[in-house]
């Protein structure tokens, strides 16, 4: 929904609208931008505010603020066009608490408010600012915990000897286990003593080819980083 300036008539600042969904976003939740901007549109009709135009960012991630969209929404608070920009969920936005922080620092210096329809936010009064940011680091400790949760459940699997992704090299699957494989066992600990006695990636490849085994990849040929990913594997360093 571009097309229209920023600035309404006389200079005057616009209300502007961002809208942005990823791709897995929008597989998972089923939300869409077009769902999104009637929202956005009908959160400002109710508020009688003169919706200027709705930026979006399709299929982009929320991890940086370097998206199309964004750096145009960026650019036209720079030049003082808009006084304020209304988003669906803190989350569109941005999932960095980090830089939520510096886009509350920057909207203020220009006098630009940032409003959320879900969360009935505005960023215009103290209070808003202040539940912004709280949301904020609530939402980057939930991603941090699932990710501390998701790397212990890997370790167990790894501790374990269940399969948890692509098979590393030096062991096959037998159902949902990891079982030690005799030849690439033994070309493992090889490639192992090689690099201990300080031996190239290039030198402990070539030697690897000697033995006639195959990387677990797919591939048919050692390269110096396939060593450097196999020594540098979790579960074949035993952690």
């Amino acid at each position: 929904m571009r097309g229209r300036k920023s600035a309404g008539p006389s200079g005057q600042r616009a209300t502007v609208g961002y809208a942005r969904v990823s791709t897995q976003e929008q597989a998972t939740d089923g939300v869409g931008l077009q769902a999104e901007c009637a929202r956005i549109a009908a959160y400002c009709k109710a508020m009688d505010w003169l919706l200027g135009e709705i930026i979006t960012d399709a299929g982009e991630s929320a991890k940086t603020l370097r998206r199309p969209g964004m750096a145009k929404v960026l650019a036209d608070v720079r030049h003082g066009v808009i006084s304020r920009v209304v988003i669906f969920k803190l989350d569109r936005i941005t999932r960095s608490t980090r830089g939520l922080a510096d886009l509350i620092e920057l909207f203020g210096s220009f006098n630009t408010s940032l409003v959320s329809v879900s969360e009935s936010l505005d960023t215009e009064t103290a209070a808003g600012r202040l539940v912004v940011n709280m949301l904020g680091v609530v939402a980057q400790w939930e991603r941090e915990a699932i990710g501390e949760r998701t790397a212990e459940a890997l370790a167990h699997k790894r501790r374990n000897g269940l399969v948890y992704g692509r098979t590393p090299f030096g062991f096959s699957r037998q159902g949902a286990r990891l079982v030690p494989d005799a030849g690439q066992q033994r070309a493992l600990k090889k490639a192992r003593e090689m690099h201990a006695a300080g031996a190239s990636l290039r030198c402990i490849a070539a030697k690897l080819e000697s033995m006639n085994v195959t990387p677990s990849n797919g591939g048919i040929r050692w390269h110096a980083q396939t060593v450097k990913c196999v020594l540098s594997s979790r579960i074949a360093k035993g952690e």
